[in-house]
């Protein structure tokens, strides 16, 4: 059965992520710092709670976590770890909540990170800075359950292959928490679903198609052969397939790289009807577009009776 994820945010329930500066961190004391920053991820942690509700209420089947739950978390001159916030222990508290009600309810949870992060990168200080944001939200994944965190290759730097052997070679030196939940995506610039297919062979990563992507950055494979090579790349880790879907706001004849409020039913690949796997919605009307999709489709509120397990 296939099933819909919401992305980060929401238009209708009344559940807000906060945020802040590393500005206006940066006029305060460090004491004064960390208790603005504590406050802002304990009220993050409990809107996740409710985010993860909300979305059992609602039917669907999955739930991507905004990357900055937990704001500036990485930052170098603000940064902190949780164990410096006073309220560390109601924040683990809370998170642990998470992922039982996401594991009661076969919610699948994932983290897609800023397209700051980038390991193919010539440049050092963007590796380390990478690596760094990639260990922060292993560390939330490992405290809510989450089993996915999805980066884009990154840029081709004058020489694709080079870029592609400095990402396999961060990769493999990756610890097993984010090793173990990485996957890679297919962009609508540079890589390609051909481009990732034997990088993911190699390193045994997991491929999440982007149909929209695929559509903005043609590779001369069809729809359903793409879809395939996704579906083997999971298959190889015996994993439940990651996709996402999306619309052009200004049609396909205009820039169609934005995304449109709503899914249009005809951008919908017919090969993926009888799935097994999990499918975010990239649509700015959130939950609305999420639920409208899934009446267009017919999908039972999730879990129905052909749901996934895993």
């Amino acid at each position: 059965m296939l099933r819909l994820g919401l992305c980060c945010l929401f238009r209708q329930a009344p559940i807000k992520f906060r945020s802040s500066t590393a500005k206006s961190l940066l006029r305060l004391p460090r004491d004064e710092q960390l208790a603005r920053l504590d406050q802002l991820c304990l009220e993050n942690s409990r809107a996740l709670l409710a985010a993860v509700d909300e979305v059992r209420h609602l039917g669907i089947g999955a739930f991507r976590v905004l990357s900055p739950l937990f704001p500036l978390f990485t930052h170098p001159e603000v940064g902190y770890q949780l164990d410096q916030l006073a309220s560390a222990d109601e924040i683990r508290a809370i998170l642990h909540e998470v992922k039982q009600r996401k594991t009661a309810a076969r919610l699948r949870l994932s983290f897609h990170p800023d397209q700051f992060v980038l390991l193919s990168s010539p440049r050092p200080e963007v590796t380390e800075s990478s690596l760094r944001e990639l260990a922060y939200q292993a560390e939330l994944a490992e405290l809510i359950g989450a089993d996915v965190i999805n980066i884009h290759a990154g840029g081709v730097y004058g020489d694709k292959p080079a870029a592609l052997r400095r990402l396999g070679k961060e990769i493999e030196k990756l610890p097993e928490a984010i090793r173990s939940r990485l996957t890679l995506e297919n962009d609508d610039v540079s890589y390609s679903v051909a481009d990732l297919r034997p990088f993911c062979a190699d390193y045994a990563i997991p491929l999440v198609y982007d149909v929209h992507h695929h559509r903005c950055n043609p590779d001369g494979l069809s729809i359903a052969a793409a879809t395939e090579i996704c579906l083997e790349s999971w298959q190889r880790v015996d994993r439940e397939p990651y996709l996402h879907i999306s619309s052009p706001k200004q049609g396909w004849d205009g820039n169609p790289k934005p995304h449109a409020d709503f899914i249009d039913p005809a951008d919908f690949p017919v090969e993926w009807l009888a799935l097994d796997a999990t499918l975010d919605v990239e649509a700015k009307a959130k939950e609305p577009a999420v639920l409208q999709l899934k009446e267009q489709l017919a999908l039972p509120d999730w879990p129905g009776e052909g749901a996934s397990h895993g």
